[in-house]
Formats: structure tokens, sequence, C-alpha cells
């Protein structure tokens, strides 16, 4: 299946054609209610509250207005507004129709939707409530288990289940697997059973499994999930007064080989199969208390380069497949980024400047997991400084020019408080902690530079780029460095990638994209799946699915 055009992330819900969303108080309500006949593309239809890519960037921009127009709401209730039917998960016909790059794209940004429903839970007091009130199969399973708390309906017939492996001959693709046992903590051999059952479920045994959290009977339902729902609200220290930030369209220009934004840009060269990135620093005085911060909402700095950045890593993963590497430049004046840090830092418990954090936060982890070679160009003019230096240090490699003869001109770094730890890795490591193995006296080292302009040498003697070149011999290295990557096989630097950006400690989330990468990429494109007589092609066709039984 090809896509010839190309997908949009930008949306409000005015535009929705798949969820509801209501509010109540601390409670916000977000029904799926898929319209089966607006799928993203064309050739399948969205039956039973089956999903593609269109559901889940309306459910991404659902939750994100929820996080920062309404700071009352302490609860999302996830919910079916379809009688006996939760949600059917991934649209199976649309998987059979995909190609391998749109079914790891797919995954990926649900993951990262998925992931974000725990990241708020955990970081900005936004709970989040499961309400299954029929069929909850595959990835409607999975968007329920990234909720606090399950809650199913005991009639007798709505299960949960995990129907894949055989079903589809494939893996869940969005952390169920992980997440039964590392979040529920279902003893492994009743995970078996589950995960190798397609009826599923239901009622007292998905409980007494540790599947769901609570059941309930379908006449006292509604009163068990609102009851639940308030009281994990009561839990939340989000605002009950809070002045919510409309968030306005993003102000994009796209060009057939670039994307403008106010702060960000990306330039794209198809011939040399590159895009240079440059984010922008502050160009103007940026405020300093709350109400400063209110006032200026969606346009205050941090929060509006953090969307368009996020904007600009959702485009161009999906839309340019071809563009390899990506070149990381920065522009303005550091010292208005460390001040702006400054604020981020003297007011991070208030709930906006917490959600704008968040929003960085996860951002950044879009570029951690974004399968491109990541360079940072460290030129003169740069800002990589405090929250900016987090993208050199989510880089593979950085670059930074060193001018001897002109001390003046010479670009510099600067570490601020930011770089420690406001915006952890997935690992729940900072990149400085990653890049030096928490290892006490490299990171002594370079807080005691914190704040301090630093050159390409003293970046280098630090350790925090990793080549710093004259002026003399600038453009060759980086113009070499640039070809012998680009001339190389994308899926073995996929791989290299991903094994050394993610060197930490394991837990869930990285085991959720280890797994993907890995087990589901391989699994997706073995004739058992998707081979002529593959279970995934042959699904809903009265045939019946040929396997090569070679264990591999």
């Amino acid at each position: 299946m090809t896509h010839p055009s190309r997908v949009e992330y930008q949306t409000n819900p005015s535009q929705y054609k798949h969820w509801q969303l209501s509010f109540a108080g601390p409670v916000a309500t977000l029904k799926a209610d898929f319209d089966e006949n607006a799928g993203l593309r064309p050739g399948y239809k969205l039956k039973l509250n089956s999903y593609d890519l269109g559901v889940d960037i309306e459910l991404n921009d659902a939750i994100q207005r929820i996080r920062f127009e309404h700071p009352e709401v302490r609860t999302v209730v996830v919910a079916s507004a379809k009688d006996k039917v939760f949600c059917s998960g991934a649209n199976i016909f649309m998987l059979g129709v995909s190609s391998h790059a749109w079914k790891v794209n797919f995954c990926k940004f649900t993951n990262e939707t998925r992931n974000g429903l725990e990241d708020s839970s955990l970081h900005s007091g936004l709970k989040f409530l499961a309400a299954v009130n029929g069929a909850c199969a595959g990835g409607g399973y999975e968007l329920a288990l990234a909720c606090d708390e399950i809650i199913l309906v005991d009639d007798r017939a709505s299960a949960v289940s995990l129907p894949e492996v055989p079903l589809l001959g494939v893996l869940p693709g969005t952390g169920g697997l992980t997440r039964v046992t590392d979040k529920k903590h279902v003893r492994h051999d009743l995970a078996d059973m589950f995960c190798t059952s397609v009826e599923g479920v239901r009622g007292q045994k998905a409980k007494d499994w540790r599947l769901v959290d609570h059941i309930a009977k379908p006449q006292v339902f509604a009163q068990t999930v609102q009851q639940r729902a308030l009281e994990l609200a009561a839990q939340s220290d989000r605002p009950t007064d809070g002045l919510g930030v409309a968030l306005t369209p993003l102000q994009r220009v796209t060009e057939a080989d670039a994307l403008h934004y106010t702060h960000v840009s990306v330039q794209i060269d198809r011939a040399k199969r590159t895009a240079t990135w440059t984010v922008k620093a502050p160009a103007a005085p940026q405020p300093s208390d709350i109400a400063g911060i209110e006032a200026a909402g969606a346009a205050w700095y941090p929060l509006a380069m953090a969307r368009e950045l996020e904007d600009a890593i959702l485009q161009m993963r999906t839309n340019e497949l071809d563009i390899g590497v990506w070149l990381i430049k920065t522009k303005g004046d550091a010292a208005a980024v460390l001040a702006m840090d400054g604020t981020l830092v003297a007011h991070q418990k208030h709930w906006l400047v917490r959600e704008t954090i968040g929003l960085l936060r996860r951002t950044f982890s879009r570029l951690d997991v974004s399968s491109r070679s990541l360079f940072a160009l460290i030129e003169s003019g740069s800002c990589f400084a405090g929250t900016l230096l987090e993208l050199s240090l989510a880089c593979d490699r950085s670059y930074h020019l060193a001018l001897p003869d002109d001390a003046a001109a010479a670009p510099k770094i600067a570490v601020g408080e930011t770089n420690f730890g406001l915006y952890p890795m997935i690992t729940g490591q900072s990149r400085l902690q990653r890049r030096f193995y928490d290892e006490q006296p490299a990171l002594e080292a370079v807080r005691a530079q914190a704040g301090q302009p630093l050159d390409a040498d003293a970046a280098w003697a630090l350790g925090l780029v990793t080549a710093n070149p004259d002026d003399i011999d600038w453009a060759d290295e980086i113009r070499i460095a640039v070809e012998e990557r680009v001339a190389m096989s994308p899926d073995a630097l996929t791989g290299l990638e991903a094994n050394l950006r993610f060197n930490g400690p394991e837990n869930m989330f990285t085991r959720i994209f280890g797994r993907l990468s890995a087990w589901q990429n391989w699994i997706f494109q073995r004739p058992n799946a998707v081979g002529e007589k593959g279970a995934l092609k042959v699904y809903g066709k009265g045939d019946k699915a040929q396997f090569d039984w070679h264990r591999v």
C-alpha cells in the first residue's frame, strides 16, 4: 500500500471523527465512537471501534488539550459510546494492506500516546480510568492497560484479550505483553494462557488474574465508574481554579523541501538525504512570573517551541522516510535560553509550567526513539544551552566548531540546571547520566562548569561533544561524516542507534520500545504473518493461514 499524501498530526475537537470529549468538574470523559467510514487511508472500515493512525492522532490531541486547556480535570475516563464493544484494537485490514514502515511508525506513535498517559499520571497528577463496557481486544486492551485502572463490566460476555498470536501470527504491538507482566504483574503462566487465547478472559477470572482492577455488574457499572473516577481525582494535585491555555493552531508553512514554524525550521536536501533542523532561541524578553506566563498562553516560548518541535518530528518521521540523517542546529542568544530555564526551574511546581516541562520531556523522548541518525552541529551563532543543549545530548554525535583565533566568534555551549534531571529519558536517567554511565567524577566535573560558556576545546575536554574540528577542517570533516552515514544500511543503523541511545537501566518503557523494534519488527516481516498465506493477509477471507513450522 502506498501513502502518497502527507499525514497531518494537527487537529482539534471540532474536527474529531472518532472521539467524543466531555467535561464534568474534575472528570473528563473520552468516548470511543470510531466512524468506520473515516479511516485515514482507503481500503478498510473501522468496524467495532477498531482504529488506525487517524484515531490515535485525535486521541493524542484530546489528551494534550485536557492537559493544557482544562487544568481542573484530574481524572480522564476512557470509555466507549458503542454498545457491548469498548475497542477491538488496531484495524486488521489496515495492517494487512499497509507497508512495513507504515505499520512500525503506527505502532511507535500509538506507543508514545499510551506512554504519555502514564507520563501524565506520574508527573502531572492526571489520572486515567478505563471503563470497559464490552469486548476489549488487542490494542483496545493495550489502551486500557495504559490507564491507571481498568473497570470491566461483569455481564458474562465482555472480555479482555490479546489475540494477536493465535489470530494474526504477530505480537501485541503497543506494549500489551510488557504491561501485563511489568505493570499488572500477571503470573507468567497465566499470561501465556491469556495471550494464546482468542476468547479472552471475563468477569471474576479477569480480576483474579489481575488483568483488570475492578468488575461491576451492568446495573451499577456507570455508578462504579463515576465513584472511582472521583476517588482517583482526589489523589491529584491539579488545580481546581487554574486558568487553561487554549492550544491555538500552529503557524506552519509547508514547502516541497521545508517546514517553517516560528521557532523551528527543517530544510530537506533530497539529493544528500539529509534534513537540517534549526531551533531558535527566544527572540524577545520572556516573562519570569506566573502572571506573565499565563498572559502569554500558547505563545509562551517553551510551550510554543515544544509544540512546533513535536509536530516537526512527527511530520518528518511519517512523511519523509528517505531522509535518514537529521542535522540539528540552534540559533540565537544562549543567555536567553538560560534565563528561560531559570523560570522553568523556579516555577516547576505550577501546573502550567509543569505541563510545559512535560511536553518538552515527551518531545525530546520522541527524538530519542526516532529511527534517524542525529548529528548536532555547533556552529557560530549557536545556542546549545540548558534546555536546547538536550538536543545535542540526544544526538548520536555532536561536532563543535573550534575557532582558536577568534574567541569572540567561537561557538559556546552551556550546561544548565535543566540538564541534570528535568527532562529524563524513558530510562529515568538524564541524558548527562546516560552519557557518562552515571559515573560521578565525570558528572561532577560537568556540574562544576554549569552556567559557564564552553568553547569547543573545553566542551571536548569534559566529554560533552564528539569532535572539535577547527575552521580549516570543519567543512570536510562534516561532509565526510554525513556522506559515510548516509551510505550505510538504514536497517543496521536503526538497530545500532537504538542500542547505543538506551544504554541505561531497563524499565517497562525501554522494553516496550525495544520489543517493538526487535521482536515485532522481525515478526511483521515473516511469511507466517505477511506472506501470501500469512495470518495477517488471510484474516477475514475464510482461508486458513499456512505456517512454516521451522522454529527460527
